[in-house]
């Protein structure tokens, strides 16, 4: 008896302990937070859904309509869109993270749906085209613009409301839009409106053919015919239809009705713009002619701004 326990207690001490955790390449145990890597862009859910990369980014630009177009992209079945403005591409913070991280931003969303996300400072990003194409060159990207100096107009009322609520000073629009006599070049505002510039960026990296210019103007007049257009650029199931839109007379513009529930953009959307002297205006028309004209031979379309 006692030489059989001692064979036991050989045997035993000889045999490789079971290891507690799953064992990684090369024998070492995983640690206790790690989770397998996700395949193909995508994490997935138990419920069948999974997150992936966008196969839609909307770019810009700011004040162009991006909110009003995503939550009408949003009416269609077949995409769903990322909440809020990623900015993975043009902020550093968020660049140094990773495509794992910019993936946990995403939706959940069945295998036959598309992502969409939108951050509009994208389209005046220098860095961001190349970024996006090496992310995947073959992405569908959506560009609504409006009038230049509509936008710039939008541009000020923005960042004036949000100095007024957070009572703070703010410069009249004439000292920022004119200096000593002429149109004030250092004006951020401006620059985002030289649509021309920076679609010689992103053409650089993809085709004509990969980007859809929404009219912003248009959108806001009459949403329903744009957001064919779009339909047919992405690919997808004629879906979305007249009864999905209503002019609401109070806001005085169109909201969203989507299966008997219906919406309509933020209070901040489409607020009245100061007044600006007609001398202004007229300089305003006279900047962005060149530029206008050299945006609609680089996109061989015209659009009906002053």
């Amino acid at each position: 008896m006692a030489a059989l326990l001692l064979g036991l207690l050989l045997f035993a001490m000889q045999s490789p302990p079971l290891p507690s955790r799953p064992l990684a390449p090369g024998g070492s145990s995983l640690p206790a937070t790690a989770s397998p890597p996700a395949d193909n862009g995508t994490g997935s859910h138990p419920n069948g859904t999974l997150q992936q990369l966008p196969q839609i980014i909307i770019i810009g630009v700011r004040k162009g309509g991006t909110r009003a177009l995503i939550e009408m992209l949003s009416l269609h079945s077949a995409v769903v869109a990322a909440q809020n403005e990623v900015h993975f591409f043009d902020w550093e913070s968020h660049f140094q993270k990773g495509l794992s991280w910019y993936l946990s931003q995403m939706p959940y969303a069945f295998p036959d749906q598309l992502t969409v996300e939108k951050t509009p400072a994208y389209f005046t990003s220098p860095k961001v085209p190349k970024r996006i194409y090496q992310m995947n060159p073959n992405i569908k990207l959506l560009l609504i613009l409006r009038d230049p100096t509509e936008r710039v107009l939008s541009d000020y009322t923005q960042v004036f409301y949000n100095r007024l609520q957070k009572h703070k000073r703010y410069q009249p629009i004439e000292s920022v839009l004119v200096k000593d006599g002429e149109i004030n070049l250092g004006y951020k505002a401006l620059n985002r409106s030289m649509y021309y510039v920076h679609m010689k960026n992103w053409l650089q990296y993809f085709p004509l053919e990969s980007i859809h210019v929404v009219d912003g103007d248009r959108l806001i007049k009459d949403p329903l015919p744009e957001m064919k257009k779009v339909e047919r650029f992405l690919e997808l199931e004629p879906q979305i239809n007249a009864s999905n839109f209503y002019f609401n007379k109070t806001k005085g513009f169109y909201c969203l009705r989507d299966h008997g529930r219906e919406r309509c953009l933020h209070d901040s959307k489409g607020r009245a713009h100061p007044h600006v002297a007609p001398a202004i205006l007229q300089k305003l028309y006279q900047f962005f002619h060149q530029p206008n004209k050299r945006f609609f031979e680089l996109v061989g379309r015209a659009f009906n701004w002053n």
